[in-house]
């Protein structure tokens, strides 16, 4: 298992992997150690390997406003995901950015009608913030909540860093 901590535009973040792929990741800290404690169990950072230097240069690229990347080729150990939490997740990953899709549509998207409240549960869980990019999910009547350090500001921002047309005021 790895853990890389590493700075980006965004603030302090920290990810972590296994064979099985992407368990977590946190951004948006003021500090490595606030993005440590942010995580759901302690692991001590160790040096990147290759493949996690070129995951966490692709967020940087993505915190600078490099928009051209959907990380839609990284893994994500979802093993403790359900049926639903998978599905819902798989279609968050879709959505484009400088795009937003409303907790209802993702709900229809991912084959639940009606389960609004449901994906709203599954995207306050999400452990792999900017990979599946629940910023991009958004309330019928405008922003909805957002659990990431700075709350809705940070989801604002990631919106306007990619471009959204989303009226955030």
């Amino acid at each position: 298992m790895e853990c890389c901590l590493f700075s980006t535009e965004l603030g302090w973040s920290v990810v972590i992997w296994s064979d099985a792929g992407l368990i977590e990741l946190k951004f948006g800290h003021l500090t490595p150690a606030a993005a440590l404690s942010g995580l759901s169990k302690f692991h001590e950072p160790t040096s990147p390997s290759k493949s996690a230097h070129r995951l966490i240069t692709r967020l940087q690229r993505f915190a600078e406003g490099i928009n051209d990347d959907e990380f839609l080729d990284v893994e994500l150990d979802t093993c403790d995901l359900t049926g639903f939490g998978r599905a819902v997740t798989s279609c968050c990953r879709r959505i484009l950015a400088g795009t937003t899709m409303s907790y209802g549509e993702l709900a229809v998207t991912a084959g639940y009608p009606g389960a609004a409240r449901a994906v709203g549960s599954v995207m306050r869980r999400n452990r792999w913030p900017l990979i599946v990019p629940c910023h991009r999910v958004v309330a019928a009547g405008g922003l909805g909540g957002f659990s990431a350090p700075d709350g809705l500001d940070m989801k604002r921002r990631l919106l306007n860093l990619e471009g959204s047309t989303l009226v955030t005021a």
